[in-house]
């Protein structure tokens, strides 16, 4: 008889926890569906947007910093690169001199 009990008190303890379950979760999507919370959505959708543009802000200039650093580098290897050209024909001027002589 005390398990019938225990039994029957369980399932009532179950059957409430499973309606406060249900009634928690209404009144959630009630709160969720607010205007107040609406509100809420607005101004921190309006909040990342604002992040999102200050990003795309820094990422355009660190990008067009990025393209002039590479134009100077490229630049510095082509001078570099006509010096050792310049340098490699002296050289070959040279010992054809020093070969004459």
């Amino acid at each position: 008889m005390a398990n019938l009990i225990e039994t029957i008190l369980d399932g009532k303890k179950g059957i409430g926890l499973f309606l406060g379950g249900v009634l928690m979760g209404t009144a959630g999507i009630r709160i969720l569906t607010s205007d107040d919370a609406k509100k809420v959505y607005v101004q921190g959708t309006a909040a990342a947007l604002r992040g999102k543009e200050g990003v795309m802000t820094t990422a355009t200039n660190l990008r067009e910093n990025c393209g002039d650093i590479y134009a100077e580098a490229v630049e510095v290897n082509e001078k570099r690169a006509e010096e050792k050209a310049a340098e490699e024909v002296e050289e070959i001027i040279e010992d054809m001199a020093e070969a004459k002589a």
